[in-house]
């Protein structure tokens, strides 16, 4: 990822009247960093382990705004708790592999998933297809191991 999603989202919560903050750019900036689906609690960590402290009000804020102007994907994994990455302007994304014993999270792309999906959307005349994501469960090569 790169400079480029972090001063496209900047520009868009402008344009939508949101004021700028250094909460919020200190989560636009980790997010615009590539780091694939964190929770807020996971942000929060990180940005204070950078040693910048913000509140996690102001990182659920902050997401709350992103998601609404579609900034960020949304990602639920099935452990009740959202996670969140930056949805890039090109539409390009990846999915996720998750592990159900340790928890860890895993980005994967695949040509050919995406060719499928795309001829499946093609072929359903009641409905368009918006977006998508694939969420695969398993164990990890860690928890496979050990």
């Amino acid at each position: 990822m790169s400079g480029e999603w972090i001063e496209h989202a900047e520009t868009r919560l402008a344009e939508a009247g949101f004021r700028r903050g250094g909460a919020r750019r200190a989560v636009i900036e980790l997010l615009g960093e590539g780091h694939c689906a964190m929770t807020a609690a996971e942000i929060e960590e990180r940005l204070r382990e950078d040693g910048r402290s913000v509140g996690r009000a102001s990182v659920y804020r902050t997401l709350e705004q992103l998601d609404e102007l579609r900034l960020v994907s949304r990602l639920d994994v099935g452990t009740g708790t959202a996670r969140y990455e930056a949805a890039l302007p090109s539409g390009h994304h990846h999915h996720h592999l998750v592990c159900d014993s340790c928890g860890k999270v895993e980005p994967f792309e695949d040509p050919e998933l995406e060719a499928t999906i795309a001829r499946l959307a093609a072929k359903v005349d009641s409905f368009r297809v918006g977006e998508h994501d694939v969420v695969l469960h398993g164990e990890c090569a860690g928890c496979v191991a050990g």
